[in-house]
């Protein structure tokens, strides 16, 4: 992985509203926009805004499905080495 895909993929985890919305993925496998709202406690258009971030670090994943856009979590294997860091400090 390259330094600049790096820092982008911190910039983006560096916010503490996206950093509950990668563990909510990471417990939930795949929520749409509007349960992860709710989990976060953000508006839609605030939390839409916070998933495009992440989508652009290529931290998740997105599809369409009839009128819901359902994400999860892309880079796993990075994430879970991230998250298990987080808990053991």
């Amino acid at each position: 992985m390259k330094n600049k895909e790096l820092v982008k993929i911190f910039k983006a985890l560096s916010n503490e509203r996206r950093l509950f919305i990668i563990l909510h993925l990471f417990k939930n496998k795949e929520l749409t926009v509007g349960q992860i709202s709710e989990l976060i406690h953000l508006s839609f258009k605030a939390t839409s805004k916070h998933l495009i971030i992440l989508y652009n670090a290529k931290l998740l994943n997105a599809r369409q499905v009839n009128l819901n856009k359902l994400y999860s979590i892309n880079n796993f294997n990075f994430l879970k080495q991230f998250i298990k860091s987080k808990t053991t400090l």
